[in-house]
């Protein structure tokens, strides 16, 4: 079964573009599970562009009174600062069920690469290490393609999450043959070593349908940017039922 994983940082754009309260993304964390998604992620990042701590918490506190999974996102080498604790920090707060490490940096406008095995593997290991003991489970934001991605079980990570950016562009241009046999590929080449896959960024309604009708046993997307804008089209209740009537689909097909 493919489980919906919905991203708040959206609605904390929103909300922080003006200060306050408005939108809540309790609140909207809140309207996602009722619609049915399996589970929240947030991607708290060291200048708090979106997601601030206090969402962190606050959400974590949500999911676990609603018994679904919290998906933790941020780069495990990102050093604590003013208003931001550490991603470590805050897994130990709320213990996630899932923490995804990113390699972006601060001036990044979104997560667009995975991590380089080769180089960052010896690093990574103590700090996955760590994280498991807290009991979250981890994955990893990966390339597809990665020719080292068997490393990321060798280090310690659980699951990989594939970094879908080129495909939903070659989706838009009308040729996603060689993105979605790539992702397969690389699908199949982690879970030989022993890793489960997610996948994320710039999936959508329109292209999540043949993105899992390709790439075996997909256990998780994290869906935020087009889900929120489509959402202000359709409504966040409307949207998240869609997206789930896709991935159920998808799950017994």
């Amino acid at each position: 079964m493919t489980a919906l994983s919905v991203n708040l940082n959206k609605i904390a754009v929103l909300r922080n573009s003006r200060g306050g309260r408005d939108p809540d993304v309790v609140a909207a964390g809140g309207a996602c599970l009722d619609a049915g998604a399996h589970g929240l992620t947030v991607h708290p990042r060291p200048d708090a562009r979106h997601i601030r701590s206090d969402d962190v918490l606050a959400l974590g506190a949500l999911c676990a009174a609603r018994g679904v999974e919290f998906n933790v996102e941020g780069n495990p080498f990102a050093p604590p600062r003013t208003g931001y604790p550490g991603l470590m920090a805050l897994c130990e707060a709320v213990r996630p069920a899932q923490v995804t490490l990113v390699p972006d940096g601060d001036g990044q406008l979104t997560s667009d690469h995975g991590f380089d095995f080769p180089r960052d593997g010896e690093a990574l290991r103590p700090l996955i290490a760590a994280f498991k003991a807290l009991g979250c489970r981890v994955s990893v934001f990966v390339d597809v393609g990665d020719p080292a991605i068997g490393q990321a079980a060798a280090v310690g990570a659980d699951r990989v999450e594939l970094y879908t950016g080129p495909y939903a562009e070659a989706y838009a241009a009308g040729t996603p043959a060689a993105a979605l046999a790539a992702a397969a590929d690389t699908a199949r080449r982690a879970q030989a070593a022993g890793l489960q896959v997610n996948a994320g960024h710039d999936l959508s309604q329109a292209n999540l349908a043949a993105f899992l009708a390709a790439v075996p046993d997909v256990r998780e997307v994290s869906i935020g940017h087009a889900l929120i804008g489509e959402a202000l089209y359709a409504g966040l209740d409307s949207t998240v039922r869609a997206y789930r009537r896709i991935v159920d689909r998808a799950s017994t097909a």
